[in-house]
């Protein structure tokens, strides 16, 4: 099996010794950027599959460079931060990173941290969609805004009849909200329903995962209408969905 590759960001050489050496004596094979030229260059060669990310690199904003990172790529991060960096903190969870590191911290942390978040990276590894080829049936599927779904299968068709691509773990949610339609769902709940329950209380997971699902089954996701989030609570897949027939056994 091919050694993981993990890309260091940081200015600091010293943060990269340490974490290089820390990783190597893990079997990681290291790559080292201190700069958003350096990511891009690094992105260029192959994407890492993960990526620890100083959030202060000296002129450069690193929420910045996680902004962008994330823009083309789901590839984990794990940002690196002082230890009063609250805000920062949470601004890169909300941008997409999956967990964080606080200055000073020790090596066994490091690979704790990276071994967790590669862990529930792997458990969101893509499903390959069936082939062209596979007889073209819609029975036994759910409908669901015009979208056919079966869970069994792992199969998602958009509402043009084509194959969606969906990770295992996103299929386990979108399973999550169908056998539990208008209950508020808690993050606490949903991680249990999907068998994750790999995380630390400021972790993103699910909110990253239904932010996912929401891309694939909402017509627009900057309004979802069939999974909403609910206040102080999580989230719930909707009356509306129920109640105006999306959800419902297809027979045709």
């Amino acid at each position: 099996m091919p050694q993981k590759r993990v890309l260091v960001v940081d200015d600091d050489a010293k943060i990269r010794t340490l974490l290089r050496r820390c990783l190597e004596g893990d079997g990681y094979v290291v790559d080292e950027a201190t700069n958003s030229q350096d990511v891009r260059d690094a992105f260029a060669d192959g994407v890492p599959h993960l990526v620890t990310l100083d959030l202060n690199l000296g002129d450069e904003d690193g929420l910045n460079v996680a902004r962008e990172i994330r823009r083309d790529h789901d590839v984990p991060i794990i940002m690196l931060t002082g230890k009063d960096d609250v805000i920062d903190r949470v601004v890169g969870l909300e941008l997409g990173a999956d967990d964080y590191l606080t200055k000073p911290f020790h090596v066994r942390e490091v690979l704790a941290r990276v071994h967790s978040v590669l862990r529930r990276s792997e458990r969101h590894a893509p499903v390959a969609a069936e082939p062209a080829s596979t007889e073209p049936t819609n029975e036994g599927l759910l409908d669901l805004d015009g979208l056919k779904i079966g869970l069994d299968r792992m199969l998602l068709m958009d509402r043009a009849g084509q194959h969606c691509e969906l990770t295992t773990a996103d299929f386990k949610l979108l399973a999550a909200f169908l056998n539990n339609p208008q209950k508020p769902l808690s993050r606490d709940r949903l991680m249990d329903l999907i068998g994750g329950h790999d995380w630390a209380p400021l972790d993103r997971t699910i909110d990253n995962q239904v932010a996912r699902l929401r891309k694939k089954i909402e017509r627009d996701v900057s309004r979802p209408i069939l999974i909403k989030t609910v206040r102080g609570i999580g989230y719930m897949l909707t009356e509306r969905a129920v109640d105006q027939g999306f959800v419902s056994s297809n027979t045709a």
